[in-house]
């Protein structure tokens, strides 16, 4: 074939050769919808071609946690109410009132037994022998306790003592004791209570109602 125009010029000197410049290679269109955008680097276009440019997301991943999913923020408490109080601690609360309640007063009954078991053992020890009490008397003294009628037997000279206030009666036991008036006022000082009968020979009797001192009925 034979040379032409530009190839025989060339040859002879006449034009200098020309540079073929590369260009650069058109941009691929972009497949798919806006969304595909932000997809991950290694998710492949369809038909096997090269994905997307890689997503930019590492400030983002850094600031929302692990594996880029945005943490909601925590939602802060709602404030009580003035005066409010949690419901366990009020369960709380009353549970250890009721507790020393109980203890308060268990240790009271406690002391109060201990109390009374201190006196009978004390009363007991003071009547050790000082009963004036004699079988076979056929004298009544009639005096009211316990807002009842009791009785105790007497001699005649016991009840002339009686009646001056120089003897007393004490119960004990379910029992009334006729004692000393000396023997009567020691157990006044820790068991007046059990006192039953004690005249005071000094007592002032206002009005004369008719009814004699000594009248046994």
């Amino acid at each position: 074939m034979a040379d032409s125009l530009r190839d025989q010029l060339l040859k002879a000197g006449f034009v200098a050769p020309v540079r073929e410049e590369k260009r650069a290679p058109a941009p691929r269109p972009q497949t798919g919808s806006p969304a595909n955008k932000n997809a991950p680097a290694n998710r492949k276009t369809q038909g096997g071609g090269p994905g997307p440019r890689k997503w930019q997301g590492g400030a983002s991943q850094a600031k929302s946690g692990q594996g880029g999913k945005p943490q909601r923020p925590q939602q802060a408490a709602a404030p009580r109410k003035d005066g409010e109080i949690d419901l366990a601690k009020a369960y709380a609360i009353r549970s250890q009132t009721e507790a020393a309640e109980r203890k308060r007063v268990e240790q009271e009954a406690a002391e109060l037994a201990q109390l009374r078991k201190e006196r009978k053992r004390k009363l007991e020890q003071v009547l050790n022998g000082k009963a004036l009490n004699k079988p076979d008397v056929d004298k009544v003294r009639h005096f009211p306790y316990g807002d009842k009628i009791r009785r105790v037997h007497v001699d005649e000279a016991q009840l002339a003592a009686l009646n001056a206030g120089e003897l007393g009666v004490v119960q004990h036991g379910g029992r009334y004791l006729l004692l000393d008036r000396s023997v009567v006022e020691q157990i006044r000082e820790f068991a007046p209570e059990q006192i039953a009968l004690v005249v005071d020979p000094n007592a002032v009797v206002e009005a004369d109602d008719g009814v004699p001192d000594d009248l046994m009925w």
